[in-house]
């Protein structure tokens, strides 16, 4: 938060807070409240507001942890670790005292990106069952729902809530088929922070002064400058800024009262709030989270980028980055989804922005630690960009969870190129994170490969699999291979998976320009 967000921020609770000053006592954030989860097994941040010197204490377990609210009225304890156990109580004291009552400790995770993030269970297969027996009381809910702002949020509505069939039904789907399988694994409480827009960009969730990059990022800039400097949006924003911020203010109130919290106003219909805008939902949506504990996050996005996949190679993890520097817990596990096939087979092989940005998320693996890719390029559909079946989805995930961060022996990773020599006419690739073997699946023969030679012409290619992680590859039209491809289109016709079940990750042996390479 730079120091003119900051002045804002203050000066806006200083002009309305004094109106409220004698109802004025201490209030909580909407992220902590009754019924959440708590992280297990490290420090926890607990945060909200006050009057300026006004003594505050945390008590929970046999912890007691007192502060004094600073001169904006902001104060902050760290809880020492907590071990799973029977649900606590925290109270909050200052002139008044909050009592939070059915908090549980265990896991916590946020569940961020786009639509496919925020797809619901009611919208995925076999809604009415997974609704219907969705009684998990054990597994908490939060969904965040801010309008993009280019100031930092202090605060959202919302509450926890306990998953039930009555609760479930508009909750994440990826997110909550994840959480239920940690849960179902672990036998720990699980609690889900959804925190997903659909068609958001990458570019949205980062901080602006991370873009700082005028090569790389510089036109996707000025196109947004030149966007913000238009008078009649202009205005618009700030006019709708000002309430957003009186508002935090009444609401900030409203919870030191005891009382309801107004409704938000409503933003203006144009892009300057929406989920495009480079550092909008970094503010609107993230900044109300942070720095509550948690355990790690799992990411489904990425549509709205492929037209700058290349852009993405460094945009992504540059994202993933920002959140943990601001978050401050360390490297915490980042999990994705890689892109699921999507849109029209086509009868020719040849370039694919689809696919290179899937290409860009799988080296995202090498750019950070404790990262992980979930590989779906088996189970998207054609004509619509928001697969249903978001089960096997959660499950992937849910595999790369439990392996890195849990200990459990399972296969996590899809199997990965690694390697290609050519020999007699024939490229033999070598493949990693294999589990038991690669085999095929619906027919014998391995399909989805492409093959070229000096001349950069793409041919359909023969290929068979040979022992444990080996696929030789050829076709009559290429006497001299020098590159081959896999699953390189929007929507392609591949077949080999490990053997146990998870599908081989798209890529391609060249380096060749594609047809992102120069889009900002």
């Amino acid at each position: 938060m730079n120091l003119r967000n900051i002045m804002v921020i203050g000066w806006a609770l200083a002009v309305l807070l004094p109106a409220t000053v004698a109802r004025s006592e201490v209030a909580l954030p909407a992220i902590i409240g009754s019924q959440m989860v708590l992280q297990r097994d490290i420090p926890l941040p607990i945060w909200g507001w006050a009057d300026p010197g006004e003594e505050v204490v945390v008590t929970i377990d046999n912890q007691k942890h007192g502060t004094k609210a600073d001169a904006e009225g902001r104060w902050n304890v760290t809880l020492e670790p907590l071990a799973v156990g029977d649900p606590r109580s925290m109270t909050v004291a200052g002139k008044n005292t909050i009592t939070l009552t059915d908090i549980l400790v265990g896991e916590v995770w946020v569940c961020s990106g786009q639509s496919n993030m925020q797809w619901s269970v009611r919208q995925s297969w076999n809604a009415d069952l997974e609704i219907a027996s969705a009684d998990h009381p054990q597994i908490r809910l939060m969904t965040v729902a801010t309008p993009g702002m280019q100031i930092p949020l202090e605060d959202f509505t919302g509450t926890w809530q306990v998953c039930s069939p009555s609760t479930i039904a508009d909750f994440s789907a990826v997110g909550y088929f994840f959480g239920r399988q940690l849960q179902e694994v672990l036998d720990v409480p699980i609690g889900l922070i959804d925190n997903a827009w659909g068609g958001s960009a990458c570019e949205a969730w980062v901080s602006r002064d991370r873009l700082n990059d005028s090569e790389l990022y510089g036109p996707l800039m000025k196109r947004w400058q030149e966007t913000e400097a238009k008078p009649e949006l202009k205005s618009s924003y700030e006019e709708f800024e000002k309430a957003r911020l009186e508002w935090l203010g009444r609401a900030i109130a409203a919870r030191k009262a005891g009382e309801s919290i107004p409704a938000p106003p409503t933003p203006p219909r144009n892009n300057m709030v929406t989920n495009h805008r480079p550092g909008n939902l970094y503010n609107g949506r993230l900044q109300p989270v942070i720095p509550f504990g948690i355990r790690g996050a799992i990411w489904y996005q990425g549509e709205a980028n492929t037209s700058r996949a290349y852009q993405y190679r460094e945009l992504f993890p540059l994202m993933i980055q920002n959140w943990r520097d601001e978050w401050r817990q360390g490297d915490f596990p980042f999990y994705w989804v890689q892109l699921a096939d999507f849109k029209e087979e086509k009868a020719n092989p040849g370039d694919s922005d689809w696919a290179e940005l899937r290409e860009a998320q799988t080296w995202t693996q090498d750019r950070l630690p404790n990262t992980g890719q979930a590989v779906i390029i088996d189970i998207g559909e054609a004509s619509d960009i928001h697969p249903r079946n978001k089960l096997e989805v959660a499950k992937r995930l849910a595999r790369l969870a439990l392996v890195n961060d849990y200990g459990r022996d399972f296969a996590s990773d899809s199997p990965r190129y690694k390697s290609m020599s050519v020999r007699d006419g024939k490229a033999e690739l070598v493949f990693g994170d294999v589990g038991t073997g690669l085999r095929t699946v619906d027919k014998r023969e391995a399909q989805g490969f492409v093959i070229s030679g000096p001349d950069h012409q793409w041919h359909w290619a023969n290929a068979k699999i040979e022992g444990k992680d080996k696929i030789v590859v050829w076709s009559d039209e290429v006497t001299e291979p020098v590159a081959v491809r896999y699953a390189w289109a929007d929507n392609p016709v591949c077949n080999v998976y490990s053997k146990e079940g998870l599908p081989l990750t798209p890529f391609r042996t060249d380096d060749w320009p594609g047809v992102t390479a120069n889009k900002r």
